[in-house]
């Protein structure tokens, strides 16, 4: 079975859902986190992305997000997310569930977008819950409602994910016909469940094939961008029959 096969079911399909992690940022220029060369292996997260560092190592935890913030300045979408928006325009994609935090999905047009672990593009106050401009975080200000300490919208390590994200895909995921998982080792609880929870055809596409895939329909290896290429080409084909 190849991509061709995928094409086929994608067709045929009532409702098909993405679900995306790190490789699915990578080929944009972003760092992945959980690789072989990914930043965990040189830094202990709890040092710096966790519920602990906001409060007891605050700018530790700012410095840290600030240097994510601006990594993603001169990074910006690839053609697999553009073929991803096109695909939701065409009616062919229900939701896209993510693990990303940079937002290129939003980027590249994509609205049907569920952001499991939040987005670092985006800024409140921790001790307040107040949206403030992300300038404000990258500045070193404080809150301007309550003086508390700023920070991204994005799951940190000792907090729950946010529900409506997790409510809104775990009920697509279990009532779609095919979900296709991009970019992720599926290594990170609870997301790592959400496979498990469809009906449908499984699917896995990854540069690195993960051993957590074995219960796929169908795996196909390769960058994000170049496979989702391949599946867009074959769709056109066969709409155009």
């Amino acid at each position: 079975m190849t991509t061709s096969t995928l094409a086929k079911w994608m067709l045929q399909s009532n409702s098909t859902v993405i679900l995306t992690g790190a490789g699915m940022s990578t080929e944009s220029g972003i760092p992945d986190f959980r690789s072989r060369t990914g930043w965990w292996k040189n830094i202990d997260p709890r040092t710096v992305a966790s519920v602990e560092s906001l409060q007891q190592n605050y700018e530790l935890f700012r410095e840290f997000y600030q240097m994510r913030i601006l990594s993603l300045t001169n990074c910006e979408p690839h053609s697999g997310h553009e073929i991803l928006a096109n695909w939701e325009a065409r009616g062919l994609l229900t939701l896209i569930a993510t693990q990303n935090v940079d937002r290129f999905h939003q980027q590249a047009g994509n609205g049907a977008v569920a952001e499991l672990h939040g987005n670092i593009v985006t800024i409140r106050c921790q001790t307040c819950g107040k949206a403030l401009p992300l300038g404000h975080f990258m500045d070193n200000a404080v809150c301007t409602y309550c003086n508390g300490k700023l920070r991204p919208n994005v799951v940190l390590f000792g907090e729950a994910l946010p529900q409506q994200a997790w409510n809104r895909s775990l009920h697509a995921i279990q009532n779609a016909d095919v979900v296709i998982v991009i970019g992720t080792s599926l290594e990170v609880y609870p997301v790592n469940q959400l496979p498990a929870m469809c009906q449908g055809r499984l699917v896995y596409i990854n540069l690195d094939v993960s051993g957590n895939s074995r219960n796929f329909d169908l795996i196909l290896q390769g960058t994000a961008g170049g496979v989702l290429a391949e599946i867009d080409k074959y769709l056109r084909e066969l709409i155009a029959e």
